[in-house]
């Protein structure tokens, strides 16, 4: 891939972009699909969540699994950062002060997921998801640079006067950065998609499961519930027992979210 095409893709997300944007779309209806059973449920449990509560499905998919939540994070960076970097936010040159702005820039949004990871899974996940992301904007930092690639307000001319022409980086970090467009295309376009679908089908509820008392007429039971949303002192949710959704009351947190056998256990 060229020069151009490497900046083309860039500026329009490259594959990241359109790999997250089919998962957020196909990866909760498989999820919610999977979880209540499929059929008139899924439909079902959307009412009963109403529209604003629907991305809770992918939220509470990318909280609950470390390792999905750790590489969505560190590919969200590097198509953040190569679209940013398509728009010219990389300096070119400068001295020590150029230096700093890269720096900066490379390493600010890497602490940053590092931290949120870090909260939701722990620290050793924070850690590896924060140079996870490190690496894999040096090799963006590296082409654009030597002029690689070209941020999309450069003029096109003879293919001369673009890049760094002070920079020179040594055979292996120049290796580096290639393999660390193959390092991306991987996990953007096959490891992330396979967790996610994995994620999608474990079996597992994307929320909290309850125990609550359920009326039904003139009879009250115990039963579980995929909590939806809170009404009141009680909760909305889509009865495991009924298969349907219930208002429960006096409801009792479960610690484990398992609803079914995962997808390739059965």
């Amino acid at each position: 891939m060229g020069e151009r095409q490497l900046g083309k893709a860039d500026r329009k997300g490259g594959p990241g972009h359109t790999v997250l944007l089919a998962l957020a779309l196909a990866v909760p209806v498989t999820k919610l699909a999977y979880t209540v059973g499929g059929g008139d449920a899924v439909r079902d449990v959307l009412v009963g969540m109403e529209p604003a509560n629907w991305p809770d499905i992918l939220v509470g998919m990318v909280i609950t699994d470390p390792l999905l939540g750790s590489v969505l994070a560190v590919v969200v960076s590097r198509v953040v950062f190569a679209l940013f970097a398509a728009r010219g936010a990389v300096p070119l040159g400068g001295g020590p002060v150029g230096a700093l702005r890269r720096a900066a820039l490379t390493v600010v949004n890497p602490i940053a997921v590092g931290i949120i990871d870090a909260c939701f899974f722990g620290p050793w996940w924070g850690l590896a998801t924060g140079l996870g992301a490190f690496a894999l904007r040096q090799g963006v930092v590296v082409e654009y640079r030597t002029g690689r690639r070209r941020p999309h307000h450069h003029r096109e001319q003879d293919g001369a006067g673009h890049g760094d022409p002070g920079y020179r980086p040594p055979v292996w970090l120049r290796r580096t950065a290639g393999a660390e467009q193959w390092a991306a295309l991987s996990l953007t376009v096959v490891v992330l998609p396979f967790l996610a679908f994995v994620s999608a089908l474990d079996g597992q509820a994307w929320t909290g499961i309850v125990e609550c008392r359920v009326t039904d007429g003139t009879r009250t039971e115990s039963d579980r519930l995929i909590e939806l949303s809170r009404e009141g002192d009680g909760v909305v949710g889509w009865n495991l027992d009924s298969e349907q959704i219930s208002n429960g009351l006096g409801c009792v947190s479960e610690e484990s979210r398992y609803v079914r056998e995962p997808w390739w256990r059965r």
